[in-house]
Parts: C-alpha cells; sequence; structure tokens
C-alpha cells in the first residue's frame, strides 16, 4: 500500500524566523500524526535552521531545485550533497516555474534526477501541461514526453525512491483546479507510463502526487481517487492551519 504524502513548497516565501515559527506550530498542530509522510521546501537559505527545528520529528525536508554536478564552479547552484549535509531527504526537479523562467528542460530534469538518486535523495519529480497544451489535447503527449525524458537511463533498483507530481500548469496559483476525474486520468495515464519503463509491479509502488491549487476545501475529493497518492501544494501550504488540514484529507 502507498503511503500518501503532502508536500508544501513553499518558493520564494518566508524568512527564517517565520519559517521556524511555521515548522514549530506545524508539529504543535499536528502532534505525532500517523498515515501521512509530511513534506515541506523551504528555501535554500532556511533549510539549516528549519532542518535543526524539524530533527528528531516527523516532518521531512526537501528542497526546491538542485544541481546535476557534485561540486565546481557553478555560481549560485546547490549540490546533492550539500543537500543530504543539511538534512533533506526531498528534493523538487522540474517545476513548471524552474522550466518557465530559469530555463529548465526534460534533459536537465533528467540530468537532476540521476545524480540526486545517485546521493539518496528522493526527486519529487514535476510534470504537466501548460493551457494551450490542454487546448490542443496535448496533455497525454505532453506528460508522456517529460515522464519518459525524465527517467530516462534511470536504473530500476533506485526508482521506488521516486515520487511524481502531476501539476497542470494552468491550475498552479490560479484558483483552477483539474476535477477529480481529471486529475485520476491523467495520474493512471502516468502510472502507465512507469509500469512501460519498469514494470507494472513497480508502478504500484510509486506514488503520484496532485498539484495545483490544491485546498483544504478540495483536498478530500482528489484523495478518493485510487492514482492520486498526495498532494504537492503551493499557497495552501503557507498557513499552519490550511496545510495541516490538507495533511489531514479524509477519505470519504
Amino acid at each position: 500500500m502507498r503511503i500518501p504524502i503532502i508536500a508544501g513548497n513553499w518558493k520564494m516565501h518566508k524568512t527564517v524566523g517565520e519559517a521556524i515559527d511555521f515548522v514549530t506550530r506545524l508539529q504543535e498542530e499536528l502532534g505525532e500524526w500517523e498515515g501521512t509522510e509530511v513534506v515541506v521546501a523551504p528555501s535554500f537559505i532556511v533549510l539549516d535552521p528549519v532542518a535543526q527545528r524539524l530533527k528528531g520529528g516527523t516532518i521531512s525536508l526537501a528542497a526546491q531545485d538542485v544541481f546535476w554536478e557534485e561540486k565546481g564552479a557553478y555560481t549560485g547552484e546547490v549540490s546533492p550533497p550539500m543537500l543530504r549535509d543539511v538534512g533533506c531527504r526531498y528534493v523538487i526537479i522540474g517545476h513548471s516555474e524552474r522550466r518557465a523562467y530559469f530555463g529548465e528542460t526534460d534533459e536537465t530534469v533528467n540530468k537532476k534526477v540521476k545524480m540526486a538518486l545517485s546521493h539518496d535523495l528522493n526527486p519529487i519529480i514535476c510534470v504537466g501541461e501548460f493551457l494551450e497544451e490542454k487546448e490542443r489535447g496535448d496533455t497525454f503527449n505532453v506528460v508522456e514526453r517529460q515522464v519518459k525524458e525524465g527517467l530516462r537511463g534511470v536504473d530500476a533498483g533506485t526508482a521506488r525512491q521516486i515520487v511524481v507530481a502531476y501539476e497542470p500548469i494552468w491550475a498552479i496559483g490560479t484558483g483552477k483546479t483539474a476535477s477529480p476525474e481529471q486529475a485520476q486520468e491523467v495520474q493512471s495515464f502516468i502510472r502507465g507510463i512507469i509500469g512501460d519503463i519498469f514494470s507494472p509491479a513497480l508502478a504500484e509502488v510509486i506514488r503520484i502526487q496532485y498539484g495545483g491549487s490544491v485546498k483544504p476545501d478540495n483536498i478530500d475529493e482528489l484523495m478518493v481517487q485510487p492514482d492520486i497518492d498526495g498532494a504537492l501544494v503551493g499557497g495552501a501550504s503557507l498557513e499552519v492551519e490550511s496545510f495541516a488540514r490538507i495533511v489531514r484529507f479524509e477519505r470519504k
């Protein structure tokens, strides 16, 4: 059985003090919450203090990006060994904002995924289509390409560490959300692609999140779908009560 994973992507929000206050209150709110894996993804400069506050608890730490080399003359970049050293367990790779604003490609996503896995970091690989691609009927073509290229050359022995996040770009930060049925259709399709790449048995183990304007008032109906194994949450992860309610989703 796949353990649900709820991850909060803080993007470019929260100072050190705000981040420490958030995770302190989140720990108090959730207590020893079981049955769902909870992850927070602060900005790079906040990772260490948040890691110190989370130490010994049940909330995992993620970075929002990673570079594909271990070290070198790459000004401004952060390597997998650095993220492991600071306490990260997960790393988000290929988020649509990285693709749209910073030139991330399927090729660089693949390089980052393989480097992350080689350092025992669990990649959260983001895939999803733009509105114009959706309107052209290209959703499945785009998602298939991104999944296949993102996983190209990945060893089946490490593939179970991967989380895939389906984030339709037209739904991120817009207030629009794919219906539970739409999300399920694409996420079932993704699981089929993973099964073709590796094996159907491995595909049943790998978790697939949904992301795109996830909120407390739509998480329950999303999580009832058989191929939605959690959520990658943006804006709604910035408030403790909102994020805690998403973590405590109910399968009705």
